[in-house]
């Protein structure tokens, strides 16, 4: 999933950065897997159920759910019942993202 920022109509502009895509005179900007990471644990810090995690990082199901397995297979994200709660060791990979600037 990106942002849409509206872009002159030209065809590329190897100023831009790859992970640009352009259509329709618009770019679309795509996020790091890791910046995604870390807006998943953003919503579940204090506890959510999976439909706001989706609505808050702005994703699918299909993809909200690989996440989730991944973060939990790594100990960042728990689940209680149909909660999704950021671990200790989650807050902790938020941190050092934002220090990074990811």
């Amino acid at each position: 999933m990106g942002v849409l920022m509206k872009f002159p109509s030209r065809k590329r502009d190897k100023r831009y950065h790859s992970n640009y895509i352009f259509r329709c005179g618009c770019v679309i900007i795509r996020r790091s897997r890791t910046a995604i990471s870390v807006e998943i644990l953003r919503a579940a810090l204090e506890g959510a159920k999976k439909t706001h995690i989706v609505y808050s990082a702005n994703l699918n199901f299909e993809v909200v759910n690989k996440y989730l397995a991944l973060l939990k297979e790594k100990g960042l994200i728990e689940q209680n019942d149909n909660i999704y709660i950021t671990t200790e060791k989650g807050k902790e990979f938020q941190e050092i993202a934002r220090e990074l600037g990811l």
